[in-house]
């Protein structure tokens, strides 16, 4: 598959909730590998882990960079992940996948309400110059032909040169790792199994460039959120889908919140932190969340209804999750049928006021999960 390819190919974050799910399950190997369950340790775990059976790092954020006429407003998203394919991982020829890496790149152009995205995909067979993609053991070092996302001296460089836009973005740490769920391990249902290994960094101070069409811009400010997670298990068969937020609060802190959803619309399970400025961390448990739909969007690309505008409610706080613009439906029917929507949202609090802004993930709405 080709950077010109349109259809967006499925993260694998999302790809649980696809039609496709079931092929790639195989390729994932029908048995878990690994199940450690040890605490995180850094450098090493910024870097991949091949003995499980799925694995991605994803950024998200939002910058302003200046044109000719004046400041402009960007939301960013960037995805590695890689697939262990069990069925390799035996055999000794330098040609062998041992694993699938893939990547998805999106820019929101807030002025235009337009979002672009592209998407690689390569095999890796872990021997030094038979492959196209590759991650390091060591560190956060991916490449996927010409995309890359390195860590280095406490940030991340990613290079991400796409189809009408481009990502050259250099994400500096200003807070410490946020391991999520206890002490990294982070739940997501009701079965012990049902788990995963789950940190995240908030807050990281965006420069670089971003390339629109022809035109490159500066960027002046911005703040990312990378999130950095692997299992060997899949979602509970109860799932049709789930909502999430990562949130830079203006303040300093950070703010995750998800619910994974069940036939009837209701919360399957829920979680999610709060870390203040100073570096108080809350940790939120099953029932503490509730999102509650307050406006709703239809696409006109597939009639899908999407709720663009949340009230969530946590123990450290209730908050408004508003979409920036209300068209960041992505379309992956052509590759591993899932239709979603992930976009540059914003966020308020009492009385209006705005106090953060992020990411809002919605999957599972265009029709329920197929296991």
């Amino acid at each position: 598959m080709n950077s010109r390819a349109r259809p967006l190919f499925q993260p694998l974050r999302r790809r649980l909730l696809g039609t496709g799910l079931a092929g790639l399950a195989l390729w994932a190997g029908a048995a878990p590998v690994s199940s450690l369950r040890r605490p995180m340790v850094f450098p090493r775990d910024y870097a991949t882990h091949p003995d499980f059976r799925t694995e991605w790092w994803y950024i998200t954020g939002y910058a302003t960079a200046a044109d000719s006429s004046g400041p402009r407003e960007f939301g960013f998203q960037l995805t590695f992940f890689r697939s262990r394919v069990a069925a390799t991982q035996a055999l000794t020829s330098a040609f062998a996948a041992r694993q699938l890496i893939f990547a998805h790149a999106a820019l929101t152009d807030v002025r235009s309400k337009k979002m672009l995205h592209d998407q690689r995909i390569a095999r890796s067979s872990g021997h030094a110059g038979f492959d196209l993609a590759s991650a390091s053991e060591q560190d956060t070092d991916i490449t996927l032909r010409d995309w890359s996302l390195v860590h280095k001296e406490r940030s991340y460089a990613a290079r991400l040169p796409a189809q009408g836009f481009g990502l050259d973005l250099h994400c500096d740490e200003t807070q410490p790792v946020l391991l999520q769920g206890d002490h990294g391990l982070s739940r997501k249902g009701p079965l012990p199994a049902e788990i995963s290994h789950y940190y995240s960094q908030p807050q990281l101070a965006v420069r670089g460039t971003l390339r629109l069409g022809s035109q490159s811009l500066d960027i002046t400010s911005g703040r990312a959120w990378l999130d950095h997670e692997w299992s060997n298990d899949l979602l509970d068969p109860q799932a049709v889908g789930w909502d999430w937020i990562g949130m830079n609060l203006d303040d300093g802190s950070a703010l995750t919140a998800f619910r994974i959803r069940d036939s009837a619309g209701d919360a399957l399970w829920d979680g999610g932190s709060f870390r203040s400025a100073s570096g108080d961390l809350k940790t939120f448990h099953r029932g503490e969340v509730v999102f509650s739909a307050l406006r709703r969007w239809k696409s006109p690309a597939t009639q899908t209804v999407y709720p663009v505008q949340w009230r969530v409610s946590t123990p450290a706080g209730t908050y408004v999750v508003s979409a920036v613009i209300t068209n960041q439906e992505l379309d992956s029917r052509a590759s591993t049928g899932a239709v979603y929507w992930e976009g540059l949202s914003d966020l308020t609090g009492n009385h209006g006021r705005h106090v953060g802004r992020g990411y809002l993930e919605m999957t599972g709405y265009t029709r329920p999960l197929r296991f």
